[in-house]
């Protein structure tokens, strides 16, 4: 059964909870949440756009929307820092003529920007808590954890490509299961796509975008269910949530984020009945209502590999 499909038999009352909210939420309020939620699409397909133009690639910007529909998807469904969904980007490029070199370096760049930009929305957020006396040990030691494993992945993939570029790789990992070709790859991808400023730092913010999109999202479907709240608060309530969803995964991604997401509202003074509604239905324009294109286009690349 495919991920989304166990997703909606496991949590059918949350999916009936966000249909719930929706009919009595503001609609003045809920359509631009939509709108918002659309835009994290557009960012994603920019930052992929960017490293295939610098690469001398171009590609429709409506094929890199469509695929950044079923990548946000797979990150929901599969949770793994983004880096689920850019694969399956990249393969479906890689099937669109794109060479493995280049896929694979569109593929780095994403995720040594998406990691960036992890790590500084989760900080700031630290620093918005500290700055009104929210802060304490155990949300500086899910920060801390959360910035070690975000900032870990990347520099291990860009350690093992360095070394494997210069034949100096541990004779054991190469021996692990897999290994061998998924190195191989990373070496091959060029350097100087990686060692771009310019494109790092647009890449960069098209991942923050996104970030302060979502945000945005939990802002506005606050509004909608008539529990206003500061744009800060959506803020750190967003990405303490993503980063609880990171330390702690669970299938599928559902859950351990709304408990992250929830208390972090609720400790900064919402409801906790609102700051679940809320939740609730930030996590059903995320997931849930993409659920079906995003489901669709992804087992339709799959099925093309």
């Amino acid at each position: 059964m495919a991920p989304g499909l166990i997703a909606v038999v496991l949590h059918y009352g949350s999916l009936a909870k966000f249909a719930e909210l929706a009919r009595n939420a503001h609609p003045g309020w809920l359509l631009p949440a939509l709108g918002a939620q659309i835009g994290t699409y557009v960012f994603a397909a920019l930052s992929w756009r960017q490293v295939l133009h610098r690469a001398g690639e171009r590609r429709p910007f409506r094929t890199l929307f469509r695929l950044s529909v079923a990548k946000l998807y797979t990150d929901q469904a599969i949770p793994t820092g983004g880096v689920s969904g850019s694969i399956l980007v990249m393969k479906a490029l890689n099937r669109r003529g794109l060479s493995n070199s280049i896929g694979m370096a569109a593929l780095l760049v994403s995720m040594v920007t998406h990691y960036a930009a992890d790590v500084v929305a989760a900080i700031t957020a630290l620093g918005l808590l500290w700055l009104h006396q929210d802060a304490d040990l155990a949300a500086l030691g899910l920060v801390s954890a959360f910035v070690v494993v975000e900032i870990a992945i990347p520099v291990a993939v860009l350690w093992a490509k360095s070394r494997a570029s210069d034949g100096q790789l541990p004779a054991w990992i190469t021996r692990l299961p897999v290994t061998e070709d998924a190195i191989e790859a990373v070496a091959a991808a060029p350097d100087e796509l990686l060692r771009d400023p310019r494109l790092i730092a647009e890449t960069f913010l098209c991942q923050l975008a996104i970030i302060l999109l979502d945000s945005l999202t939990l802002w506005l479907v606050s509004r909608a269910i008539s529990a206003p709240i500061d744009y800060w608060m959506a803020f750190c309530g967003y990405t303490i949530g993503d980063a609880v969803a990171m330390v702690a995964p669970s299938p599928l991604g559902l859950g351990t984020f709304e408990a992250g997401t929830t208390g972090t509202l609720a400790l900064l003074g919402m409801p906790v009945e609102a700051a679940l509604s809320a939740t609730i239905l930030l996590r059903g324009l995320t997931f849930w209502l993409p659920m079906i294109p995003g489901l669709w286009i992804a087992r339709h690349e799959v099925s093309r590999l």
